[in-house]
């Protein structure tokens, strides 16, 4: 047995209480990003793991270490004996409708849901290859992939749909970055916080579209499959236009992006192959890459990250 397969046996104690460890990466996240309530719902996952095992007649085979940041991912196997995963997410309003998402989509674009307990964050779903995630290829290709893969997601919402608009989302964002912008560490670039604010209120009054986005696409969120060559998963839905959903496909990489010579031509040229791939309006894809990048640098700022906050603004000032 290699010591990746020993670690990931030492994931699921024996016995008849079939406990759970719980990966470190999982609490270390949702102590950091949730406080009390992460800490409450940690504690709760043992309990609600067992729980769903024996609703849905499951057998544990191994807990995926690291897994999730805000998520326990469990492979398992059905009563017929087939593989799926058994998901359990913290509870979070913007991820609240990922069953349904799911559902709607039905395996189109996406892996396939099997079983949904909304109440408790649960879901049963097909087993992919979690091994081989979009990440794995050299990013030009993997930038093709992913376009082709996430056109497939956009499709129409059916009328009284549950989702959340979009712009509902960016109005909440923008009252949040207004706070964050007062931040002491946020001194210097308020003038582009400044932008990004003016920026998505001109977006919002002329949105072109309403389709269902995943709303969370980047490469590691997609992954091998044997039924199709890529999958997306971990979806965070909302309706709205596509390059709302586009932008955040944009920012993908950063290390590397900001690593290359020229670095603020090739983000540029990367907004324009984005654009040209799915026929997005250039202007409307750089301002949205540009609002939702800046709100990820003052979130990662406010929570004391400061390596990953420059990154995500200096790729905003470069565009």
């Amino acid at each position: 047995m290699s010591a990746a397969e020993q670690a990931a046996a030492r994931a699921v104690e024996p016995g008849p209480e079939r406990g759970i460890v719980l990966p470190a990466r999982l609490r270390e996240t949702v102590a950091r990003w949730a406080g009390e309530s992460g800490s409450a719902w940690l504690d709760s996952v043992p309990g609600l793991v067992r729980r769903y095992l024996d609703r849905w007649e499951l057998t544990v085979e191994r807990v995926c270490d690291p897994g999730g940041r805000i998520s326990l991912v469990v492979y398992v196997r059905r009563a017929d004996g087939s593989p799926a995963v058994l998901k359990l997410g913290l509870p979070a309003p913007d991820t609240a409708q990922e069953h349904a998402a799911l559902a709607h989509w039905d395996g189109r674009g996406a892996v396939r849901l099997f079983e949904a307990a909304p109440e408790d964050d649960a879901m049963l779903l097909e087993r992919l290859n979690g091994e081989v995630p979009l990440l794995s290829l050299a990013e030009s290709k993997a930038m093709i992939e992913a376009s082709g893969t996430l056109q497939r997601l956009w499709v129409p919402v059916p009328p009284g749909h549950p989702f959340t608009p979009a712009g509902d989302r960016v109005t909440g964002l923008c009252g949040t970055l207004r706070r964050r912008r007062e931040l002491p560490a946020a001194a210097e670039v308020r003038p582009l916080v400044d932008e990004a604010l003016a920026l998505a209120q001109e977006l919002l009054g002329s949105e072109p579209e309403q389709l269902l986005l995943h709303g969370d696409f980047h490469h590691g969120n997609v992954l091998s499959a044997d039924r199709s060559p890529w999958l997306a998963i971990d979806p965070k839905p909302l309706v709205g236009e596509r390059a709302y959903d586009l932008a955040w496909l944009a920012q993908d990489r950063l290390e590397t992006l900001v690593g290359v010579a020229g670095p603020q031509a090739a983000a540029r040229r990367r907004l324009q192959r984005l654009s040209d791939a799915v026929e997005v309006d250039r202007d409307r894809l750089r301002g949205w890459t540009l609002f939702r990048t800046v709100a990820a640098g003052l979130w990662n700022l406010e929570l004391g990250d400061t390596d990953a906050a420059q990154l995500y603004l200096e790729f905003a000032a470069m565009l």
